[in-house]
């Protein structure tokens, strides 16, 4: 159970504290939602995200569809049903087989049975899209067949640490893969590639864990391709300007590899991104996502606001680089509705939705589904009608 739990927080993003989550402040309560009327001739983004990690609704046919007509029935449009998480795939796949040795997670629930195929089947069935989550990204498992046979694809600390304990006993052990070395942009491409030519889906997904902790940089393999590249060994300070913008740019340099293989292979998928804020983003993870829209490599930007006071989320809501992005593409806002360990007050979830419309974003997501409890009747009042998700190929938006 304390593993379940953990991860649970740790799906959050890395940049939201425990703090945050152990003084949630009570919040006034959201004035009157848009009715039905007011909806009726605009499109909204209403997403879920679909996860294995204290949930079960992806761990049988039953309960995808089960899950799916309830998201239907609520008027949701787009679910983001992971498919890469703690080293191993939720679909049977030839890539994963060939590097960690297992085709899908070698958990009974999903044996025998493709989860991807059959939630895009379901969800289609209902008028939903289906964009496939790469959930993990570079992150894995220390004890994970993956990391046994590739150490080298795993980077450092200065000190040559690579580990990244979590949990009040450090039960839980995290690396992260490096984006530079060839062979595991080969993995992650493979995969991709895999979901894109094999499954009729609408995008594909990354988030916050696309990217690297600042911290690293130090293993042999990157600090020899920074000398042959540069001429000079890495400084000793992880924050220095230089170095970090040519590890982060190897980030994008992967970002750019993905764009091209999905859309020589299929034009129409998005790709989809679910960052943390820019500036965390960057600063943390050498994420650097913002040129990655002005350079057309994304189709939906989601940025996880995951904030427990009203204040500092519409403060995310309102800053600069967003009112600039969201006249290029749709940019919608992740919104926390609960964890296995926190309940979110409805009154606080019916707030940033207000806030969210408010500022004509594109829409919204949700995390996640489980956390949406039994209270169906108030989501129904978020969302009194179906509407369609905004077209990115014809996407103008009147600020």
């Amino acid at each position: 159970m304390w593993k379940r739990a953990f991860r649970s927080l740790l799906l959050l993003g890395l940049g939201l504290t425990i703090a945050l989550i152990a003084h949630l402040p009570t919040i006034a309560a959201a004035q009157s939602l848009p009715t039905a009327d007011a909806l009726a001739h605009t499109s909204e983004l209403r997403g879920v995200w679909l996860t294995n990690i204290d949930s079960d609704v992806l761990f049988s046919k039953d309960k995808l569809e089960q899950g799916i007509g309830r998201l239907a029935r609520l008027n949701f449009n787009t679910i983001y049903p992971t498919v890469w998480n703690e080293g191993h795939t939720l679909y049977p796949s030839a890539a994963a087989e060939e590097v960690t040795g297992d085709a899908v997670d070698p958990i009974p629930e999903f044996e025998d049975r493709d989860m991807l195929e059959e939630a895009i089947e379901l969800s289609h069935e209902h008028g939903l899209a289906v964009i496939p989550w790469f959930e993990f990204g570079l992150m894995a498992p220390e004890d994970s067949e993956l990391v046994k046979r590739h150490p080298a694809w795993v980077m450092s600390r200065k000190d040559g640490t690579q580990v990244f304990v979590h949990g009040d006993q450090g039960q839980h052990r995290f690396v992260w893969l490096n984006p530079a070395h060839p062979d595991v942009q080969e993995f992650m491409l493979s995969m991709v590639i895999e979901v894109v030519t094999h499954y009729d889906i609408d995008g594909i997904q990354f988030d916050d864990h696309f990217g690297t902790p600042i911290e690293l940089g130090y293993d042999d393999y990157t600090v020899s391709l920074y000398q042959q590249e540069t001429g000079k060994r890495p400084p000793a300070d992880s924050n220095e300007r230089e170095w970090m913008q040519w590890r982060a740019r190897k980030v994008s340099d992967l970002m750019v590899r993905i764009f091209s293989a999905i859309k020589t292979r299929k034009p129409d998928c998005l790709i989809s991104l679910s960052p943390n804020p820019r500036d965390f983003s960057y600063r943390m993870y050498l994420q650097n996502w913002y040129p990655w829209v002005d350079l057309g490599f994304i189709d939906e930007l989601i940025v996880q606001v995951y904030r427990t006071d009203l204040e500092p989320f519409t403060e995310e809501l309102d800053r600069p680089e967003l009112q600039h992005i969201r006249q290029k593409i749709p940019v919608g806002i992740g919104i926390l509705v609960g964890l296995r360990v926190l309940n979110v007050e409805m009154r606080q979830i019916e707030a940033q939705v207000r806030s969210t419309r408010d500022r004509q974003f594109a829409g919204i997501s949700f995390f996640f589904y489980e956390t949406l409890g039994d209270r169906d009747a108030a989501f129904q009042t978020l969302f009194p009608s179906p509407v369609s998700r905004p077209d990115v190929r014809n996407y103008a938006v009147g600020i």
